[in-house]
């Protein structure tokens, strides 16, 4: 196995076998990300292969091996915020802009759920909730980028967030799930 800088270095010549092991190697941590965004699974499996095309596409932009992870989950984020304006295009999305305000601190985990349960609920939250969700809390983007990322407004990218949350607690208590773990 190549070790980071062997491995750019040798997907930037597009070697074959070193592209398949870089691929090799983060499958896992992408994909997790792309079916942190997507609805169903396939959809996630497109927006992966879409980010891994545009990645390959752009190898050469990457001048740092340590450098190389980071810049791969930017790709897929953006691949999969990129796939969901896609799916909204036909469609008429009216994000309120009315302030609401969140009882929790912003970044909380919860206590007596298991991740994949997580995933499974915030994956039914509407689509602007679930996008504003994941890149806040997961992705550590701030309500300015997001804004900027969504072609939304700050004061929207908030009340989505809190809407989110509160939401996800209201799922959370149809499980019998009420106390939550501060961290942070």
């Amino acid at each position: 196995m190549l070790d980071e800088k062997s491995l750019l270095t040798r997907c930037q010549q597009h070697d074959p076998q070193a592209q398949r092991q870089l691929y090799d190697r983060y499958r896992n941590q992408l994909m997790g990300i792309a079916m942190r965004y997507a609805r169903q699974h396939s959809d996630a499996e497109d927006i992966f292969q879409e980010a891994f095309i545009q990645a390959f596409r752009h190898l050469h932009q990457v001048k740092e091996p340590t450098a190389l992870l980071g810049w791969l989950k930017q790709i897929t984020i953006r691949t999969a915020i990129r796939h969901y304006h896609r799916a909204q295009q036909s469609l008429t999305i009216a994000l309120e802009d009315a302030p609401v305000t969140a009882n929790e601190d912003d970044h909380t985990i919860l206590a007596k759920i298991q991740r994949e349960q997580l995933l499974q609920l915030i994956n039914q939250l509407p689509d602007g909730y679930r996008l504003v969700f994941n890149l806040y809390v997961i992705d550590g983007y701030s309500h300015e980028e997001i804004a900027q990322t969504l072609g939304i407004r700050e004061a929207s990218s908030r009340s989505q967030l809190a809407r989110a949350k509160q939401q996800l607690k209201t799922m959370l208590k149809q499980l019998g799930i009420q106390q939550y773990e501060k961290y942070g």
